[in-house]
């Protein structure tokens, strides 16, 4: 049951969603992925554990509002080409996007490979309808089963959104890319309805709608703005049989460490982003890139109801924030909106990487040393805001 009311005495904690995962479980998801020999049976208890642990350290650590640290994806978006007909794997892939970032700094990224610029590997060859209610279900009961005898604030589970989900795919099919991206929308929106039905948030993972800028060189900011609107229709659309309290919105720039010097900048994006359909909005704040954005605020006005989750720690650097400072990024935003509109999350996800032998940006240790800190952080911002 949720407990949202306790914002209006401190300041509540949460995240974006992935968190680390063991690795054995990610040799399991990888071979899963890559249609390799492994043992179903064992990835699916060992998924099971995994929400529970995950969970576990997140209690433990005294994060309010909880997930299942996305366990069982493959990635945030990747995993709903296995919930959704209509799909054909690409044999033949297109070459890397050229990105304003990849082509700013060729020589960090090298063959131009970082967020979002992998070629497609799947089209949509037929139409495209939701069949993933058994993959869905076991999300569920397994987060469940992790929460028994635990009371967290409230729980929320992500969901890939309509924009970031038709952009893993070529469209075959569809007269139009808008009939495309409504088709895909109109499939996910079941999954986000089981999502709150099951008794949970339903976290909108959008990454999409603020790295357009980023990914579409030929796009200039009115062109992306327009491109934005109609994502977010089509997201209105899907979302428009949940109540708005039972939805939370998340954008960002991507996983990579990098130079970050393309992304759209907020100013841009923040009054498309309030017309979207949920009361919570979670963006980056913490990394040095968007971390003078908080003042966007005071231009942008914020419906009744709205919710801040701006992120207070970051995926983009190994340091590990001091609770003063995460306080200070706290109190900013609180200055403009008010205490009770500010829940301290994080700027993006922390899951572990999938390809064996490769170590994860962010190793588990330093992951949870962060989110200790964001704890704190909150702590110290409600002294002083109470």
């Amino acid at each position: 049951m949720s407990r949202m009311n306790e914002r209006t005495r401190r300041i509540l904690t949460t995240h974006t969603g992935s968190l680390p995962r063991p690795d054995d479980l990610s040799d399991l998801l990888f071979a899963h992925m890559t249609h390799q020999p492994h043992d179903a049976a064992l990835r699916q208890r060992r998924t099971t554990a995994a929400v529970a642990e995950t969970v576990r350290q997140q209690t433990a650590l005294g994060v309010d509002i909880v997930s299942d640290g996305e366990q069982s994806k493959t990635s945030f978006q990747i995993y709903a080409t296995e919930r959704l007909s209509g799909l054909s794997p690409l044999t033949l892939f297109a070459p890397i996007r050229r990105t304003r970032e990849n082509m700013a700094f060729p020589a960090f990224y090298k063959g131009g490979l970082h967020s979002g610029s992998q070629p497609q590997k799947f089209a949509a060859t037929g139409p495209i309808s939701y069949i993933g209610g058994d993959l869905l279900r076991a999300d569920i009961d397994n987060l469940k089963a992790a929460l028994n005898g635990r009371d967290p604030v409230d729980v929320f589970m992500p969901s890939v959104s309509p924009s970031s989900c038709a952009g893993l795919m070529v469209n075959d099919h569809y007269a139009t890319a808008e009939e495309h991206l409504y088709a895909v929308a109109e499939a996910m929106r079941v999954e986000y309805e089981a999502i709150v039905a099951a008794g949970f948030c339903v976290q909108i993972d959008d990454p999409r709608l603020a790295m357009h800028y980023m990914l579409t060189p030929e796009d200039d900011i009115e062109k992306t703005r327009a491109w934005a609107r109609i994502r977010i229709a089509a997201l209105n659309h899907a979302l428009r049989n949940i109540p708005s309290n039972r939805v939370r919105h998340h954008t960002c720039y991507g996983i990579n460490m990098g130079p970050r010097a393309s992304d759209i900048e907020l100013k841009y994006l923040a009054d498309l982003i309030v017309t979207i359909k949920a009361d919570f909005y979670s963006f980056e704040m913490a990394n040095p890139r968007h971390e003078h954005e908080w003042r966007v605020w005071e231009h942008v006005t914020l419906p009744a109801e709205k919710i801040l989750m701006p992120g207070c720690i970051t995926h983009a650097s190994v340091i590990v924030e001091h609770p003063e400072l995460v306080a200070e990024r706290v109190l900013r935003l609180a200055s403009i909106v008010g205490r009770e509109r500010v829940i301290a999350s994080t700027d993006c996800g922390f899951a572990s990487t999938l390809a064996p032998g490769t170590p994860p940006e962010i190793e588990p240790e330093i992951v949870w040393a962060k989110f200790a800190s964001l704890v704190e952080g909150a702590r110290l911002a409600t002294e002083r805001l109470w």
